[in-house]
């Protein structure tokens, strides 16, 4: 019953190429406009696709081919694009109140109630929420408020973090294309190893990934003579995003937990791509029953409006000052009444979107691993944020060429599925799509993939 609820929101043809080549005409036009007329600073700017018309995880372009996304617009569309209850929402608030400015408003304050009940162990019921635009925007927040709150300046990130391309959250992301010629970054960054099992810099012969990574970061902050003095928070993401789609055993956060406890220093889990209900549960740092101090989130909040924000304890924010940093469009009512209609579809018992990635996760990775491609290293993750590792060989674990990776693109494009890359060496293929997706077009999906995989 709910398979068929799910497959009636999306288009029924999917995929389905219509033009002798790809991109056809009307896309090739609107691609050479694009590139006269906007910055191609922006991610996706180069990549052949143009959405027209979106449904659920499907999606058509200006020629009407239909495309399946396993990319959610990354991590995006938590219950799909377009959803009916999501228009009837966003609809019915545009038509009493949409701009507030930063004045109260019915659904800013419904929705902050809101997020306040569904947040983790340690936050809910007891915190206050920052609203902000982007994820980038809600880890500036963190960074300002974190060093108001405890008087100190270091933060510690982590190797293969993303944590947004603006100042502060700029000098904690890693990627290179992100910070290349852009500085000098904020002082007082520290960045430490991520357990990143599959490509850990360290021995793990009597210790794991975790226990290594973890341990060390207690030593930067327990230790003397580190440098780590002053630290104000570790900032961490539960599930590692753009490095690579890596997801930590539990002991990794519980022991940054301890480490943070000790110092003094806050720890803040950035959940703007791995929380809303991706993984399994409502946010990622729930599979290591960790107490979080603050927690970003964004992206899947919003779903097809901008949508993010900083939640931090009670306590902590009663040393915020009134008015130290406005955000004139931030938890926008009808960014607001999207939110709440999101959210009510992620805890719709019939649905049961949340415990269903879980299993359609398991399900994918299984269907994965069944290709036995040469060419897939490693296939990881929790819910529906899974990452596949593409290498040219097993036994080096020689990231996949970028000529592979363009004709693996260039296959799966041209079949009607859009998938994005990630990770340190842009040859991790995510798999990411909306909760809502439906099994056959998962299937679908992940078998033009095996298909793709065949050719290279």
């Amino acid at each position: 019953m709910v398979e068929a609820q799910l497959e009636a929101l999306n288009f029924p043809d999917a995929p389905h190429m219509v033009t002798a080549a790809f991109p056809g005409p009307r896309a090739q036009e609107a691609l050479a406009l694009s590139a006269r007329t906007e910055s191609m600073a922006r991610g996706g700017g180069r990549m052949p696709v143009v959405m027209d018309r979106a449904f659920g995880v499907t999606f058509k372009d200006p020629d009407g081919n239909t495309f399946i996304d396993l990319s959610a617009g990354v991590g995006v569309s938590s219950v799909g694009r377009c959803h009916p209850k999501v228009v009837a929402a966003m609809r019915q608030q545009s038509e009493s109140l949409m701009h507030s400015m930063e004045v109260n408003s019915t659904r800013r304050t419904e929705l902050a109630a809101k997020i306040s009940e569904i947040m983790p162990e340690g936050l809910r019921g007891n915190c206050i929420t920052y609203f902000a635009q982007s994820g980038s925007d809600a880890l500036e927040a963190a960074v300002k408020f974190a060093k108001r709150v405890t008087g100190r300046h270091q933060i510690i990130a982590f190797h293969g973090a993303y944590h947004g391309v603006w100042h502060a959250s700029g000098s904690l992301t890693t990627g290179t294309a992100y910070r290349k010629g852009f500085g000098p970054f904020m002082a007082g960054v520290i960045h430490a190893p991520y357990p990143y099992a599959y490509r850990f810099p360290f021995d793990t012969t009597h210790k794991s990934a975790e226990q290594v990574a973890g341990e060390y970061v207690d030593y930067l902050l327990n230790t003397p003579y580190t440098g780590a003095d002053d630290v104000a928070a570790v900032i961490v993401e539960p599930v590692q995003g753009e490095g690579g789609y890596v997801p930590p055993a539990p002991e990794f956060l519980q022991l940054l937990h301890k480490a943070c406890d000790k110092s003094g220093a806050l720890l803040i889990v950035d959940e703007v791509q791995a929380g809303a209900g991706r993984t399994g549960k409502m946010w990622a740092v729930e599979h290591s029953g960790v107490k979080p101090d603050m927690l970003t989130f964004g992206k899947g909040m919003g779903g097809d409006v901008p949508m993010a924000g900083l939640v931090m304890r009670a306590d902590l924010a009663e040393k915020i000052p009134d008015g130290s940093a406005p955000n004139t469009f931030a938890a926008n009512s009808v960014s607001a009444a999207v939110s709440l209609a999101n959210i009510a579809l992620l805890q719709d018992p019939e649905l049961n979107l949340v415990e269903r990635a879980h299993h359609l996760g398991l399900e994918a990775q299984e269907r994965i691993r069944g290709f036995n491609s040469p060419f897939v290293g490693e296939v990881r993750g929790r819910g529906l944020m899974i990452g596949i590792e593409l290498v040219e060989d097993r036994a080096t674990k020689e990231p996949l060429s970028r000529e592979h990776l363009g004709q693996l693109m260039a296959y799966l494009t041209s079949h009607g599925v859009l998938m994005i890359p990630c990770g340190r060496y842009t040859n991790v293929m995510r798999v990411m799509p909306s909760l809502t997706i439906p099994r056959q077009l998962l299937h679908k999906a992940l078998d033009i993939f095996g298909d793709a995989l065949r050719t290279l």
